[in-house]
């Protein structure tokens, strides 16, 4: 069956692939639409594994919480480049992933992949993604709060970084606006100072054993330098002293809240509850920062250059 210009123009408005891609595809067809559209999948899933060995560690983080049922989501989703983080079409896509998080609950990525998004699954729907956008998209994590917090999203400089809160409240305050402005100061503590754990109840033993010798070596050396040297036992005080200051520093409740540097977030969040009159309490903190952990290429640029004058 033969094409026209016109018939590639219309496939690739269909599919967003490249005029060449879809010239090939409805030559590889005979003309046939579904045929091509499919042909064009197909590829989308080769591409996909080819370019699965390439460092994706840029992308977004999306939080979102849902307006009807209140079920919130995180998920961090990579591509290689932020010119694709910045991609309206890629941006709304990890948007709709994070939606069927909060309707499918899927246990693990894997499980995510297999969910439906339209008519296709996640991971069809990813290839797709793939296959336009010509880069490797991968998704990476996700965490999913149930509806029986008052839940709170916070997305920082477009997608760079995202949090989520959820605060256990009493019944008198589940809609009230002034819980969830609370929720987002929290949520934008954490994103702008990273905290570790959530609580100083939450740093594990190994942890603690490790901040305490480091911080007696520093102390034992100080001592050696001092006008005045104390006691050894003084400076055992002195480190347990100074594992407050680690606790102010690495957990979300002890660090001095941002608005409002003389009150820890502990007490800030017990000052907003007696103001009105009910119970709150952090019961869980996300957050995702795009990238983290991940090793990024590092380009030679003047071997490639060198390479190209082969």
């Amino acid at each position: 069956m033969a094409f026209t210009a016109a018939d590639v123009k219309k496939l690739r408005e269909m599919t967003s692939v490249g005029m060449m891609e879809c010239k090939k595809a409805l030559t590889e067809a005979d003309g046939d639409f579904d045929k091509a559209i499919e042909l064009l999948r197909e590829k989308g899933l080769a591409k996909a594994a080819k370019k699965a060995d390439r460092v994706a560690a840029e992308g977004v983080v999306c939080a979102k919480v849902c307006d009807e049922c209140g079920i919130a989501a995180i998920v961090e989703v990579n591509a290689e480049t932020d010119f694709v983080a910045k991609n309206a079409d890629f941006q709304a896509f990890v948007n709709d992933v994070a939606t069927v998080i909060i309707k499918e609950n899927p246990a693990d990525v894997e499980a995510l992949k297999a969910c439906k998004m339209g008519e296709l699954t996640v991971e069809t729907a990813l290839q797709e993604k793939v296959l336009t956008i010509g880069e490797n998209i991968q998704i990476r994590r996700f965490a999913r709060f149930d509806a029986n917090t008052v839940n709170v999203a916070y997305n920082h400089m477009g997608g760079v970084i995202g949090t989520l809160v959820a605060l256990e409240v009493s019944d008198n305050l589940k809609d009230n606006a002034t819980v969830k402005e609370l929720g987002k100061d929290i949520g934008m503590q954490a994103a702008a100072m990273n905290p570790a754990f959530m609580d100083k109840s939450e740093v594990d033993e190994a942890t603690l054993a490790k901040e305490k010798e480091i911080l007696l070596a520093q102390a034992l050396e100080e001592n050696k330098t001092a006008a005045k040297p104390k006691p050894e036992q003084i400076i055992h005080k002195m480190v347990e002293g100074r594992i407050g200051k680690y606790y102010e520093e690495n957990c979300l409740l002890q660090q001095a809240f941002v608005k409002e540097n003389k009150v820890t977030v502990e007490q800030h969040i017990a000052a907003v509850a007696k103001e009105l009159g009910g119970e709150i309490k952090l019961v869980k903190c996300v957050r995702f920062e795009r990238g983290e952990g991940i090793e990024k290429k590092q380009d030679d640029f003047a071997a490639e250059v060198a390479s190209m004058a082969k």
